[in-house]
């Protein structure tokens, strides 16, 4: 295959795939790391009788891309920092770019390190030797003058007991050689700690430790670093919630005439049974709601268990009013999206789907992981009239709520069934009403609903009511 026919390969091309180069030479394709259909194709390939990682470019932006990947490549290089050989690179107008690294056999991204140790209580010392090497790494980036615009933790490879600095195309220069300006470094800091839990802001000022003895150029206030941190977790939360209505890496999208159908990539073939005949999913799994608005059903899936919601269609005059606007399936799935990105309890979305009439909107279908815990009213139930349910619980509770006063996010309906206990947090379902508000007037009046709507769930005389009415966050 020619360079040049990548561009129609699509997103999973056989393997392995020969491919000529301009200029003579070839390679053959043996695995795929990354792709975006149409742009490039990232993956382990064997040249002139050795294992290099090769980055393919193709389309109409291929001399853009192609620019931006050698001279990042050659910054690093340039700069002395740890970063794999370029081999071979080269772009021929109207066929392709390519560039062949060196291959790091067996190397193990930072992210894998951090996947491993993320559930640990913040800050164990597995964790702080993630965060502390990353950020070693990233004073050396800024040391030389450089930052990584695209930066995560899967750009930082673990290879012979050294870290590998990769990704060309996201690396930036102000002035190589010299110390990123402090304005810059913030930037670059703030877009690091945003890719973590909020509950690392805590342990920022310890974590900077790491930071300042590879670049120590600038006095950096933990002030304006949380600001930093603050607004590239709103562009973060934006850009992803962009993300799930379009086509992209993670997502898979159907639209037409006839459904809007969106599902997680990794999910689209398990789940192509159950999104072809939803009806007969439902009708065959175990009811959990068969109301009049709604109806829901766990079904088996694959040996797991799945929740499907079918949002009804009650009537002519119901459809007149529904037809017009995003389906209540679409809104919980947006919802659900955002709560599972900022670290908020809710069963996993993995799939929605909206029948359609020549674009107007009838059922709607969401499928969401299924979430086994027990509802805050069983669960507080052994309690009597003056006992408390165990410290863990009220904290967790606490948690939650400070989490959604934090963001911003009403639930709409904090009735006690839909808050369920599951590893040590409560999950919020049920996501229908759920609503994030831009403007903190709404926000208060929306809030205080919600927290008195759950306090409703036990007598007034309560010591429950009382414990949870003094502990729960209160708008301020």
């Amino acid at each position: 295959m020619k360079l040049v026919h990548l561009n129609e390969a699509g997103r999973s091309p056989a393997l392995p795939l020969p491919i000529d180069l301009p200029g003579g030479a070839s390679l053959e394709l043996q695995s795929l790391l990354r792709v975006l259909p149409g742009q490039r194709y990232v993956g382990g390939a064997q040249w002139q009788g050795r294992q290099v990682l090769a980055k393919m470019l193709v389309g109409s932006k291929t001399e853009r891309h192609f620019a931006r990947e050698l001279q990042g490549a050659q910054l690093l290089a340039d700069q002395g920092l740890c970063t794999p050989l370029l081999l071979d690179h080269g772009v021929s107008a109207g066929e392709g770019g390519w560039l062949l690294f060196e291959f790091l056999e067996g190397a193990r991204s930072l992210a894998d390190d951090w996947q491993a140790a993320a559930d640990q209580p913040w800050l164990s010392d597995t964790q702080q030797q993630v965060l502390g090497e990353a950020l070693g790494v990233i004073g050396q980036l800024h040391r030389r003058g450089l930052w990584q615009e695209d930066l995560h933790l899967d750009n930082l490879l673990r290879h012979d007991g050294r870290l590998y600095l990769i990704d060309g195309g996201g690396i930036r220069a102000e002035t190589p050689g010299q110390a990123l300006s402090r304005a810059r470094v913030l930037e670059n800091l703030g877009l690091f700690f945003a890719l973590f839990p909020r509950a690392i802001d805590d342990f920022i000022e310890e974590l900077l430790v790491h930071y300042l003895l590879a670049n120590g150029e600038h006095a950096l206030p933990l002030e304006a670093l949380l600001k930093a941190v603050a607004k590239a977790r709103e562009l973060r939360l934006h850009t992803f919630m962009a993300k799930i209505q379009r086509e992209c890496t993670a997502f898979r999208v159907w639209s037409g005439p006839s459904r809007l159908q969106v599902v997680r990539r990794e999910e689209a073939t398990a789940l192509a049974p159950l999104l072809a005949d939803p009806d007969a999913a439902i009708a065959a799994g175990e009811p959990l709601k068969l109301g009049g608005s709604s109806t829901v059903a766990r079904v088996q899936q694959a040996g797991r268990q799945l929740v499907i919601k079918r949002y009804n269609i009650k009537g002519f005059g119901h459809w007149l009013r529904r037809f017009w606007r995003p389906s209540r399936a679409w809104h919980s799935w947006c919802e659900g999206n955002r709560l599972d990105f900022l670290g908020i309890a809710t069963p996993r979305p993995l799939a929605v789907l909206e029948r359609r009439t020549l674009w107007l909107r009838r059922q709607a279908y969401l499928i969401t992981e299924h979430t086994p815990g027990m509802d805050i009213i069983a669960r507080f139930a052994p309690c009597g009239a003056d006992e408390l349910p165990p410290e863990a619980d009220l904290q967790a509770l606490e948690a939650l709520f400070a989490a959604l006063l934090r963001e911003r996010i009403s639930h709409g309906d904090c009735k006690g069934n839909n808050i369920l206990w599951q590893d040590g947090r409560w999950a919020l379902i049920d996501l229908d009403a759920m609503q994030f508000h831009g403007q903190a007037s709404s926000f208060k009046a929306a809030y205080a609903r919600d927290r008195a709507r759950l306090l409703r769930n036990w007598a007034a005389d309560s010591a429950l009511y009382r414990e949870l009415d003094r502990r729960l966050p209160t708008y301020i």
